[in-house]
């Protein structure tokens, strides 16, 4: 019989579950409710909430709506967003994770104190989270997606490096060390450890459990940078991970002969589509043993 177990500590982060709770409660009204950008990186949690009411908007369209409610994903927005819902009265639910709303904080205030040094932010660049957080520089600030883009900065200059939350702790340090032996004794260099522990622990954890098992399914909308981290993680210890989005895409050759499969997935997986996975794959079982 093969042993099949949901990774307990994947799923919604704290941010998203409450971003989803709070769309959730709004639909439940009756009322008309707008989304800035998709509400999380997964097509099937979009899809539920579709059907619940939930109408998804680009920044073009929120410039043409007025007098309406938009709901403001974990992820977070710039300055500008919340000048156009004033300019329009368009009722903002803020749904920004606290850790993401406290970070936007602190680098306003460096940028402000100091708007001559260089913001350096280590993330993806057109993510959704750092968009927002390169708002509050009046987008001055400099985007690091690696470490080669050290490239970028100026040594001579007073440099402020934060992360994006969701980045991976072990290159965060390797630029801050690249940074520190190379910025000039007459420049300011302080870094700023920005990742959500959350998150952040997430790594190990799902290290561990992939390498408990015979194979790994990992659940995730292909979107998610969150998603691609702790896939690459669960494939650098067990060969025999595969990503997924929903069911339909399971191969039942990967189930052949194996005793143990493990399901986990990203921070902006619902827990409903890992137990989908897991009854597709019991049902294959099924299936097989009584044809």
């Amino acid at each position: 019989m093969i042993h099949i177990e949901i990774d307990s500590s994947s799923g919604f982060c704290f941010g998203v579950t409450t971003a989803i709770q709070k769309a959730e409660e709004e639909l439940a009204k009756g009322n008309t409710l707008y989304c800035l950008g998709d509400i999380v990186h997964n097509g099937k949690e979009v899809e539920r909430l579709h059907a619940r009411g939930l109408i998804t908007i680009n920044h073009e369209q929120l410039k043409q709506l007025h007098d309406v409610k938009v709901l403001l994903r974990a992820h977070g927005e710039p300055p500008e967003t919340y000048e156009t819902a004033r300019r329009n009265n368009i009722e903002i639910i803020d749904a920004t994770c606290p850790v993401v709303l406290q970070l936007q904080r602190r680098i306003k205030k460096q940028y402000d104190a100091n708007p001559e040094a260089q913001i350096v932010i280590f993330g993806k660049n057109g993510h959704a989270e750092v968009l927002g957080l390169v708002g509050q520089t009046h987008s001055k600030a400099i985007v690091m997606e690696k470490l080669e883009d050290v490239r970028l900065l100026d040594f001579g200059r007073d440099i402020y490096l934060y992360s994006q939350t969701t980045k991976n702790l072990d290159e965060f340090r390797r630029i801050i060390d690249y940074i520190q032996s190379h910025i000039s004794p007459d420049a300011t260099f302080r870094s700023f450890d920005t990742i959500c522990r959350q998150v952040a622990n997430r790594m190990p954890n799902i290290a561990s459990f992939a390498a408990r098992h015979d194979i790994i399914i990992f659940v995730s909308g292909r979107k998610s940078s969150n998603g691609k981290v702790l896939f690459n993680t669960c494939k650098s210890v067990n060969p025999n991970s595969y990503m997924i989005e929903g069911p339909g895409e399971i191969d039942s050759s990967w189930i052949e002969g194996v005793t143990s499969v493990g399901i986990c997935g990203a921070t902006s997986t619902p827990k409903w589509l890992m137990e989908q996975c897991r009854d597709s794959i019991l049902e294959r079982i099924k299936a097989a043993e009584h044809p």
